[in-house]
C-alpha cells in the first residue's frame, strides 16, 4: 500500500515478496513487536492521556513519569521501573475495567496509529497460512485489542498477577522486554514445534536485538537509529513506514486542512448565489457538492483516483453504498457522486460546522443509531426521495467508521431501502481514505484517495426476508475488490503474479 504522502512503497513490495516466497503453512510464525512496530508511538501513551484528561495522576507520578521518560528506557531496569509506575495505578482496579478501558483506547485513538504497511504483512503472512502472533513488552490490556483486530493466533505479552478478578500490582511471570521477549518466542516456537530458522520477526528498537536474531527473517520496521545501525551491519532488510503523525498535527497538514475547508465554504458561497439566483435549494446543493469539493481537492492537493467511473452515472437513480473509515469518505463520495442524492448520517453530525448545514440543505436523514423506531422514520422521506424524484442516496452499510481498515459487518438498512425505492445498488470501494484522514484526526494529510466503483447491482428480484444476504453478498464484493486491488500484485515463490495482501479477513 503506497503511504498517504506519496512515498514509494518499495520497500513494503519486498517485504511482501519475501512473504510470498516463504514456505506456506502454519510452520512458519511472524511475530510482531506492537509499540512502534504495528503502530506508530506507544499505547501506554494513550493510558496515561485519559488519566491525565480525569485528573487521576498525582504529583508524585507526574514527576516519576517525566524523569522517566526523559531518560527514556534503554536497560531492563529502566523498564522495570517504568513498569511499577504504572502497576501502581492499577493495583486494586478490575481485569474486566481495564479491558473494557483498552477496547476503548483502542477504538478512539490507538488504532489510528496503525501502520498500513504492517496491516498488509499481516494480512499477506495470513494467506499464506503463517501464524501471526504478537509480541510485546506491553500488558494484555494494552496489546489484546489489536490483537484481536488483526485477527492474530495468539499474544506474548507481560502478564499481570490477577487474584479475584482483581490486579495486585506485581507481574505474573517474566516481562517480555529485552531477553524476557526473545526467551519467551523461543518458548513460543517449541511449544508449538516450528523452527525458528524458518519465521518471520518484525521490531523497531535495539533491545529486541535478541528477539530479532533468533529468527530466521528479522525485518526493522521504522528502526530507531541503533537499531537502524545494527540492521544495516547485520543484513536485516529495514521498512520505513509512512508517519501517523502525533498528538499536534504538522503546520502543513493545519494548513492544508484550512485550505481544504476553505475551499468548500468558498463553493457553498458560489452555490448558494446560484441558488438564489435559481429560487432552488437542490441546485445549491448539487453546485456545492460538486464545485466546493473541486475546488477543495484542487487547493488542498490531495487527489483521487476511480477505477469504474462510469458506473456513478449508468444507474441512477440508485443507493450508493461506500466503506467507512473517516470523516474524508463525506467529501470524497461528494466529489464523486456531485449532484443529485441526498444521505444517511448520525444524528451527531448535524451539528458539525459546514457538513451540518450542507446536509441539512440536502435533506439528509439524520439517524439516532440507539433507536431503531426513530432511524426508520428518519429514512422515509429519502426513501421517497429516491423513488418519486430520481435522487439517489448514499449510505454506509458499516453504521460507524472503523478504526482500521477491517471491514465491519453490513447493516440491512441500505438494501431494504433499495429494495423499497425499486433501485439498483452501486458499490463504492474507497481503499485508504483512512491514511488522509484517520478515525480521530481533525487534520488532513496530502495523498491520493483510491476507489473502485463496481457494476450496479440489480434488486429487481429481492425480497426483504433475504435483506441479510444480500448485505453479505455485496459486503463480499467489497472484500473481494479490497483484497485484488488493480495494482497489487507481487511475485511469488512460483514466479507467479499474485494479489498483495487484502485489507480485511
Amino acid at each position: 500500500m503506497s503511504p498517504a504522502d506519496g512515498t514509494p512503497a518499495g520497500d513494503t513490495r519486498d517485504r511482501l515478496r519475501a512473504i510470498r516466497e516463504a514456505e506456506p503453512g502454519p510452520g512458519t510464525v511472524a511475530y510482531f513487536d506492537y509499540d512502534g512496530t504495528v503502530i506508530d508511538g506507544y499505547s501506554a501513551g494513550a493510558f496515561y492521556r485519559r488519566r491525565l484528561r480525569e485528573f487521576d495522576v498525582g504529583p508524585v507520578e507526574l514527576v516519576r513519569t517525566v524523569l522517566s521518560g526523559m531518560r527514556g528506557i534503554r536497560t531492563d531496569d529502566d523498564f522495570k521501573e517504568f513498569l511499577s509506575i504504572t502497576l501502581a495505578t492499577w493495583k486494586g482496579r478490575s481485569e474486566d475495567e481495564l479491558h473494557a478501558l483498552g477496547r476503548t483506547l483502542f477504538r478512539d485513538e490507538i488504532a489510528g496509529s496503525l501502520h498500513p504497511e504492517v496491516w498488509e504483512l499481516v494480512a499477506a503472512h495470513q494467506e499464506q497460512g503463517h501464524q501471526v502472533v504478537m509480541a510485546s513488552s506491553a500488558t494484555r490490556f494494552q496489546v489484546q485489542p489489536m490483537a484481536d483486530e488483526l485477527g492474530a493466533d495468539r499474544v506474548l505479552c507481560t502478564e499481570l498477577e490477577v487474584r479475584d478478578g482483581v490486579l495486585t500490582g506485581r507481574v505474573a511471570g517474566t516481562s517480555l522486554w529485552g531477553a524476557g521477549k526473545a526467551e519467551a518466542v523461543r518458548a513460543d516456537a517449541a511449544a508449538h514445534g516450528v523452527d525458528l530458522a524458518d519465521c518471520f520477526g518484525y521490531a523497531n528498537g535495539t533491545e529486541d536485538a535478541e528477539f530479532l536474531s533468533a529468527v530466521g527473517h528479522a525485518v526493522a520496521v521504522s528502526p530507531t537509529d541503533s537499531l537502524r545501525a545494527l540492521a544495516d551491519e547485520r543484513g536485516w532488510p529495514v521498512l520505513d513506514c509512512a508517519p501517523r503523525g502525533g498528538l499536534f498535527p504538522s503546520v502543513t497538514d493545519v494548513a492544508r486542512t484550512a485550505i481544504f475547508y476553505g475551499g468548500m465554504v468558498g463553493g457553498m458561497a458560489t452555490a448558494a448565489g446560484v441558488g438564489l439566483l435559481h429560487g432552488s435549494r437542490r441546485k445549491f446543493v448539487d453546485i456545492a457538492a460538486g464545485v466546493g469539493s473541486d475546488v477543495a481537492f484542487g487547493l488542498s492537493g490531495i487527489e483521487i483516483e476511480v477505477t469504474g467511473a462510469e458506473y456513478l452515472y449508468s444507474a441512477r437513480p440508485c443507493v450508493f453504498v461506500f466503506n467507512h473509515q473517516s470523516k474524508f469518505d463525506v467529501p470524497v463520495m461528494m466529489k464523486l457522486i456531485r449532484g443529485g442524492f441526498t444521505g444517511v448520517a448520525k444524528k451527531e453530525a448535524a451539528q458539525i460546522p459546514v457538513w451540518g448545514q450542507l446536509f441539512w440543505m440536502a435533506d439528509v436523514a439524520f439517524v439516532d443509531r440507539g433507536n431503531t423506531r426513530q432511524a426508520r422514520e428518519a429514512l422515509r422521506p429519502a426513501v421517497e426521495k429516491v423513488r418519486t424524484e430520481g435522487v439517489s442516496l448514499a449510505i454506509a452499510p458499516e453504521g460507524t467508521r472503523s478504526p482500521t481498515p477491517r471491514l465491519g459487518p453490513f447493516k440491512k438498512g441500505a438494501f431494504h431501502i433499495a429494495m423499497q425505492a425499486g433501485v439498483p445498488i452501486v458499490p463504492v470501494v474507497i481503499r485508504n481514505a483512512g491514511e488522509i484522514m484517520w478515525r480521530g484526526a481533525q487534520t488532513l494529510r496530502g495523498g491520493t484517495v483510491q476507489v473502485v466503483v463496481l457494476p450496479p447491482v440489480d434488486t429487481t428480484d429481492w425480497v426483504p426476508e433475504q435483506a441479510g444476504t444480500y448485505a453479505d453478498q455485496v459486503r463480499r464484493q467489497f472484500l473481494d475488490t479490497l483484497a485484488r486491488w488493480p495494482e497489487r500484485r507481487v511475485p511469488g515463490r512460483d514466479g507467479a503474479q499474485h494479489e498483495e495482501a487484502g485489507s480485511d479477513e
